[in-house]
């Protein structure tokens, strides 16, 4: 007689449903957590590095560095401070600075930031036209992808801004903007902004009563692309006696994502343990089911089963629970990056939907498996050196 061994031990998981769900629940959650946080790197390591691309210095106004580079960057966070156009030029003009990107905001549509500055900003990030054109005048604006589809703004519409980053309360109704052009989406920080021309937010806030004479413009920062390495030695010296100070955002963000590490490795220690516990419930499970079930392999191998189909059968009651455990944990751990990425486009605006398969979770569903077979074998030698004709007499 031939012996459906997969089957048998299929039947035998549903014998004792409680434990099997338990062992299946704790493996997926190790995995999907460990899977969670690998993708949850892998986009903040995307979302950095796309955005600080050939990005060498940040000028801004003195304060926290990491805010300065959050701020103007990748507009998370609140500005420093302005600094005057003048003395920002004066650094631009520098011979070891190869290029300057001014920026100046402090309004807002629907909390999508309105960030003055030039032609280079876009050129900088290779931004492609959905629709329209550059701006060119002021109170032109050019619409980020995401602002598009979030507001429903296209070309030839008209609005008002609000003073603030996020507050939408003091809507200045006596200036209108009108959008000239619409960005493609290219993963970077322009799909979450409205721009325009500098002169723009000047003469939105002096219609306010904040006329300000042309030598004491003000602008909120300006990315910086050295020429000469020794830039970064030698521009703050040169600003040393002014409100203005250089961040390297490189350094900045690698110390970030230092500190954020120490919370992950927390984490990831966590689920291996959970993990560890997962296989040792499996352990637990074959070996139980091996103790109640004497009898029963003892009459299967009388029956025409050979030992290496029982241990086989012990060994696939391991694999499908590892394995249904691997893949479920992997499941979840898309669903909780889906949740992570609704938490961050909300408060943060970014783009976290790249659910793609890594190579590193195949590698921890592989070693999963692996170590929940190893977790079957064990029992499952013991069932290959069963004496058969010892145990049916014990049972009589």
């Amino acid at each position: 007689m031939k012996l459906n061994w997969l089957y048998i031990a299929w039947r035998n998981l549903g014998l004792k449903k409680l434990q099997t769900s338990l062992s299946l629940v704790l493996l997926a959650f190790g995995v999907g957590l460990v899977s969670l946080l690998m993708l949850s790197e892998r986009q903040l390591s995307a979302t950095f590095n796309r955005n600080i691309e050939d990005i060498d210095l940040v000028l801004g106004a003195k304060g926290s560095p990491l805010q300065l580079i959050l701020a103007n960057v990748y507009h998370v966070d609140a500005p420093t401070g302005n600094i005057r156009l003048a003395d920002a030029e004066k650094v631009m003009r520098h011979p070891y600075i190869a290029e300057g990107i001014p920026l100046a905001y402090g309004d807002n549509y629907r909390g999508f930031r309105i960030v003055g500055s030039t032609e280079a900003y876009t050129a900088h990030y290779e931004a492609l036209w959905a629709t329209g054109r550059a701006f060119e005048s002021s109170f032109e604006v050019v619409v980020g992808a995401q602002v598009a589809e979030r507001t429903g703004l296209n070309v030839g519409d008209e609005f008002f801004s609000a003073h603030g980053l996020q507050d939408e309360t003091d809507v200045h109704t006596d200036k209108v903007f009108t959008v000239v052009g619409i960005l493609k989406p290219n993963g970077t920080v322009l799909d979450q902004l409205l721009l325009c021309n500098i002169s723009t937010i000047w003469e939105v806030h002096e219609g306010h009563g904040e006329t300000v004479l042309p030598e004491d413009r003000e602008i909120t920062a300006v990315l910086l692309k050295k020429r000469n390495p020794l830039a970064v030695l030698t521009i703050p010296n040169t600003i040393r006696e002014t409100n203005m100070q250089v961040a390297l955002p490189s350094i900045e963000i690698n110390r970030l994502t230092q500190n954020f590490g120490i919370g992950m490795n927390t984490l990831q220690a966590i689920a291996l343990l959970i993990m560890l516990i997962s296989f040792a419930s499996i352990f637990i499970s074959v070996y139980d089911n091996l103790l109640s079930r004497r009898y029963e392999l003892a009459l299967l191998r009388t029956m025409g089963g050979s030992r290496q189909g029982l241990f086989l059968s012990l060994l696939l009651e391991g694999g499908i629970l590892s394995t249904g455990g691997a893949l479920l944990g992997l499941v979840l751990s898309r669903l909780g990056l889906v949740a992570l990425a609704q938490m961050v486009e909300d408060k943060f605006r970014y783009d976290w939907t790249d659910i793609g398969v890594l190579t590193d979770e195949l590698l921890l569903a592989g070693m999963a498996i692996f170590v929940g077979l190893i977790a079957a074998a064990i029992p499952g030698i013991s069932a290959v050196k069963m004496d058969t004709s010892r145990t049916l007499s014990e049972a009589q």
